[in-house]
C-alpha cells in the first residue's frame, strides 16, 4: 500500500519532528555475526512521519536492551523510493531480515519470506485482528504481520441533522432520507459528501458496493461488474438524483470535500481518523460525531488499510532472533505507543483494548473486527485501481451497469 496510510501532519497524535538521516545496512544479511558473537538483524522501513526513525530507534534501544545478544540495524527510505530499495537488495543478495512494506505476494511467489507462525509466538499471533491476520494470507497461510491499520467511519454533523429533524442513519432508506432533508436545509449545505473523482474513487465506491452485499474479488479473481455490486452502484445513483449530495460529485476529490464539512457546510461523509486532527486544527467548534458506515441493512462494516511487517529467510540462524523482535514490538506496550506516535489503529486486540478509552479513537477501533480489504494481492488490482479512479466518477451522468461493465474490461485488459 504504498502511501496508503501516510498521515502526515493530519495524524491525531503528534509527532516527533527529527531529521531523517537513514542508517545503510552496511553488510550482507546473510553476516548473521556482529563480530562479537551477537546476531545482527537488518530493518527496513518506510518514513511515515518526520518521527518515524527516532519512534523505530525507541523500539530498537528498548528491544537491544532486553536482548544484549541481538543488534539491530535501521534503514529508514522514503516510500517514493522503498520499493526500487528492497528490489536492489534482494537481486544482490542483500535483503532485509525485516521490511515494512505494502504489497508482498510477489516475496512469496518467489518463496522469499518466511511463514508468519515461523517466527512469531502463539501468543502473538493470536492477539492480531482476525479479519486483519486473513488479509495477510496467500493461499491459506499469512506471510506477513499486520503493522498499523486504517478504517473509515461516517462522520456526522450533529447541528445540521438536528436542523433538519433527522438522527444519524445506520441503513441506505434512513441516509437517504436524512441526506436529503439536510441538502434542502439550503445555504450551500449538502446532504452527504460523495467524493468520486480520481483521488480516492475506489474507497468510495468499496463503501457503496460492499455496503450492499458486494466485492471487488479476491486473490485469484476481481469481480466487479457483478449483481451483488450494482446494488451499490445504483443506490449512489440514488442518492445524487434525489439532490442528496454535493454538486457534481464524480469529479469531486476526497481531500477538498473533507475541507467543506470541516467547515461545516456537509451534514455527513465518511473519513478517517486523521480527520479527527484536521477537525480539531480547522474547526474546533465544530459539534459532530462518528459513527459506524450506513450499510444496505445495517450489518457491520468497514473500508480496512494496513501496512506490513515480513521477514525475508536470509539465514536461518537468524530466525529465533526475529521472532524475539517480533514478539517485543507487538508487545502491547511497545506497540501502543509507537502506533501513537504515528497517528494510526493498532492492528492488535491488545492494542485496541489499551486504547479502548481514547474517544476519538473507539468509533474506528469499534469496527476494525468487521474491515474489509481490497484484494491487493492479485496481480490485476492495480489496474482495478486504476479503472475505479478513471471511471467511477461517471456513475453521475451514466448507467450503472455502463460502468460497471467498462471497469470490468479496463481491468481484463491488464
Amino acid at each position: 500500500m504504498k502511501k496508503s496510510l501516510r498521515f502526515g501532519a493530519a495524524a491525531i497524535a503528534a509527532v516527533a519532528t527529527l531529521s531523517l538521516a537513514s542508517c545503510g545496512f552496511g553488510g550482507s544479511s546473510g553476516d548473521s555475526g556482529g563480530g562479537d558473537g551477537s546476531t545482527t538483524l537488518d530493518l527496513l522501513v518506510p518514513s511515515y512521519s518526520d518521527g518515524t526513525k527516532a519512534n523505530w530507534e525507541t523500539v530498537i534501544d528498548g528491544f537491544e536492551k532486553a536482548n544484549p545478544d541481538i543488534k539491530v540495524k535501521l534503514e529508514v527510505q522514503s516510500w517514493d523510493n522503498l520499493e526500487k530499495v528492497v528490489s536492489t537488495k534482494i537481486q544482490a543478495g542483500e535483503a532485509p531480515d525485516i521490511y515494512n512494506g505494502g504489497p508482498f505476494a510477489g516475496f512469496v511467489g518467489d518463496e522469499l519470506l518466511y511463514p508468519v507462525k515461523d517466527v512469531v509466538s502463539e501468543e502473538t499471533y493470536s492477539d492480531f485482528q482476525d479479519s486483519f491476520l486473513k488479509n495477510a494470507e496467500v493461499d491459506g497461510t499469512a506471510y506477513a504481520l499486520p503493522l498499523i491499520a486504517s478504517a473509515r467511519a461516517l462522520f456526522v454533523n450533529n447541528a445540521l441533522l438536528d436542523q433538519a429533524g433527522v438522527e444519524a442513519p445506520t441503513d441506505w432508506d434512513s441516509l437517504l432520507d436524512a441526506a436529503t432533508k439536510v441538502s434542502a436545509l439550503g445555504g450551500g449545505v449538502a446532504g452527504y459528501g460523495m467524493p468520486l473523482g480520481s483521488e480516492e474513487a475506489q474507497a468510495e465506491a468499496a463503501v457503496w458496493l460492499w455496503g450492499g452485499g458486494g466485492s471487488f474479488g479476491d486473490a485469484s479473481e476481481i469481480t466487479i461488474d457483478t449483481p451483488e455490486n450494482l446494488v451499490g452502484a445504483e443506490q449512489i445513483k440514488k442518492m445524487i438524483d434525489a439532490g442528496a449530495t454535493q454538486a457534481d460529485p464524480g469529479s469531486t476529490q476526497r481531500s477538498p470535500l473533507m475541507d467543506i464539512f470541516i467547515q461545516g457546510k456537509i451534514g455527513m461523509q465518511v473519513g478517517l481518523p486523521p480527520t479527527v486532527g484536521q477537525i480539531a486544527e480547522g474547526n474546533p467548534d465544530l459539534d459532530y460525531s462518528i459513527v459506524p458506515i450506513p450499510t444496505k441493512d445495517g450489518s457491520p462494516f468497514t473500508l480496512g488499510v494496513m501496512d506490513q511487517l515480513m521477514a525475508f529467510q536470509n539465514d536461518d540462524d537468524k530466525k529465533e532472533a526475529i521472532t524475539k523482535f517480533f514478539d517485543y514490538y507487538y508487545s502491547a506496550d511497545v506497540y501502543v505507543p509507537w502506533v501513537q506516535a504515528e497517528g494510526f489503529l493498532p492492528v492488535t486486540k491488545s492494542g485496541a483494548e489499551q486504547l479502548s478509552g481514547e474517544e476519538a479513537l473507539k468509533p474506528f477501533l469499534d469496527v476494525l473486527p468487521d474491515a474489509q480489504f481490497y484484494p491487493s494481492t492479485n496481480p490485476k488490482w492495480s489496474a482495478a485501481d486504476g479503472a475505479f479512479k478513471s471511471l467511477f466518477g461517471q456513475l453521475q451522468t451514466k448507467p450503472a451497469q455502463d460502468v460497471l461493465t467498462e471497469i470490468q474490461a479496463q481491468v481484463d485488459a491488464g
